[in-house]
């Protein structure tokens, strides 16, 4: 029977938007039949979408071809150089597998790990590790291999961001029988989510620096080609252990830097899916046949990070000036199209559990921003802000429009438009002040573990961007993971929002919706994850074409 398109289309597009409210909000199926008859849909559709988790049954085959951004030469497959940037992040989760996994309500579930448990004070965890996982090279994987990567990370101090923070929490690892045994340094009841993330994944042990270019992972697919910042290409694995994912022949992942070209080439089928389109154009893309635009929420956030460690930026009234100069809603309007929601200056958006809602709502206000320059002993402040849109699309027009806002609270900004190549190795944490963004993180530790908190010499984590030291703030963080007490962790995690809110070199001035368009030949389990880019950088894994 020929299938109407159009028609299949639509119900693709009312089922990836029903999904993902259903999944965002707690409702009774009354409810949800409700939500859906104020969109004009009927009872009987809605009905199959509330029953149906995805349109149809995985199907193999195909070359899928992602366009993302983000990509640079300076990319790399060894997780202790992960940047977390889209194009090479979801590369290399085709082919590397990590511990856990997250669902679609960011609660982890088995991986290499098939079940887990701990002692009541969340300071030791077993994970009994599967025996049927082999590498790319055909090697079993077994539990030295675990403990020989996480030790690798563990390494070297200057290894960034999520690998260097978890894998140096980690106070002792041992095999016993088929249990991987770990003992932290302070208890941590959200380690299991901490192991899923995207730098913590596990190669065959003594892998080291170069050795990881060679992509020997466990993941669905085995690499082909890989060129930093232009292209790769993986195909099947044969071997994986999971029939549940791995559906395309093979995939391809062109680094698209410009937003327009990326629109182009799904328009002209250069490639079937593309990461983050014009917001302010991406409803235009939604009209055109055989196209598809999905917005999966989540906590990405756009910042811009004061190189705090230095003067004068060191200065709290300083940048507290630069935070009153910012309009936040003109930036969601023009920047964003709305696809989003304005920051508050703390990192914790409103999906997460402990978010801050006793916080004002920080805008634009000239007045205040006088008042905290004249604190810090100014009349008026000269800045250089360094944008691109390597850093996330529209920051280079969003930085201008920043610009415009500052100059009525005396803070004169000059924009410099860095280049998108080497955007994360030269400008990011390198210059006083610049754009920066991040996916956000499942729970409110590992965000402030990640991004803020400090080493045990006093000294700033790898990816601190900001160089935020605060003596209570560390206190709190390391109080608050062995915490089981609900009311007693969430003050805690308020206090450090408010300290983060008043005395953090971090302007936060809105969180981004992932918002991506593709093929509607494509399928996916439904509901989408939101916890990073590209269906939590698993598209390759998950998703499939439909014929």
């Amino acid at each position: 029977m020929k299938r109407d398109k159009k028609k299949d289309a639509k119900f693709t597009a009312m089922e990836n938007e029903l999904q993902q409210f259903r999944s965002r909000n707690d409702l009774s199926r009354r409810e949800f039949l409700q939500y859906a008859g104020a969109l004009g849909i009927t009872a009987t559709t809605a009905g199959a979408i509330w029953s149906s988790p995805a349109l149809a049954s995985p199907k193999h085959g195909g070359h899928l071809r992602i366009g993302a951004e983000g990509g640079a030469t300076t990319d790399s497959l060894d997780p202790r150089r992960a940047i977390g940037t889209a194009q090479s992040t979801v590369i290399i989760h085709s082919m590397f597998d990590t511990l856990t996994n997250l669902d679609e309500n960011s609660t982890p579930v088995p991986r290499i790990a098939e079940s887990w448990e701990a002692t009541p004070d969340a300071l030791t965890w077993r994970f009994k590790i599967r025996k049927d996982i082999e590498f790319h090279n055909g090697k079993t994987l077994g539990i030295n291999d675990i403990i020989s990567t996480y030790a690798y990370l563990d390494h070297d101090a200057n290894t960034h961001g999520d690998g260097r923070n978890i894998a140096g929490s980690i106070a002792d690892m041992k095999a016993d029988g088929d249990y991987l045994v770990i003992t932290q340094e302070a208890p941590n009841a959200d380690l299991p989510t901490l192991l899923s993330g995207y730098s913590l994944t596990i190669g065959p042990a003594g892998t080291e620096g170069s050795q990881w270019e060679k992509g020997i992972g466990t993941g669905p697919y085995k690499l082909v080609n890989f060129e930093p910042g232009v292209n790769a290409e993986v195909e099947r694995n044969p071997n994986h252990y999971d029939p549940n994912e791995g559906f395309f022949d093979s995939v391809e992942f062109p680094n698209i830097q410009d937003q327009a070209a990326r629109a182009s080439a799904l328009r002209t089928d250069a490639v079937d899916y593309i990461t983050r389109p014009d917001p302010k154009t991406a409803h235009l893309l939604a009209k055109e046949p055989g196209l598809l635009v999905v917005d999966a929420g989540g906590n990405r956030h756009y910042t811009m990070p004061m190189r705090s460690s230095d003067e004068p930026l060191s200065n709290t009234d300083l940048q507290l000036a630069l935070k009153y100069s910012v309009d936040r809603e003109e930036l969601l309007k023009k920047i964003l199209g709305g696809w989003g929601y304005v920051g508050n200056d703390i990192p914790i958006g409103r999906a997460q559990r402990y978010v801050n809602k006793d916080l004002a709502q920080r805008g634009p206000d000239p007045d205040k921003a006088q008042f905290h320059l004249k604190k810090a002993g100014m009349s008026s402040f000269d800045v250089d802000l360094y944008a691109s849109d390597a850093a996330w699309t529209g920051a280079v027009d969003a930085a201008q429009l920043v610009t415009e806002t500052a100059k009525k609270g005396g803070v004169n900004i000059t924009v410099k438009r860095a280049p998108a190549d080497g955007y994360w190795s030269e400008v990011w944490m390198q210059k006083p002040w610049c754009l920066s963004y991040w996916g956000g993180r499942p729970t409110e530790d590992w965000m402030f573990t990640v991004g803020y908190s400090e080493t045990d010499d006093g000294k700033p984590s790898g990816w601190n961007e900001s160089y935020f030291t605060h003596d209570r703030f560390n206190e709190l963080l390391r109080a608050a993971r062995g915490e089981l007490d609900d009311d007693k962790r969430r003050s805690m995690y308020y206090e450090m929002q408010e300290i983060c809110h008043n005395e953090c070199g971090t302007v936060i001035p809105m969180f981004s919706s992932f918002v991506d368009a593709y093929k509607d030949t494509l399928r996916h389990a439904n509901p989408l994850r939101s916890t990073f880019d590209l269906d939590d950088f698993k598209l390759p894994r998950q998703w499939w074409f439909e014929t």
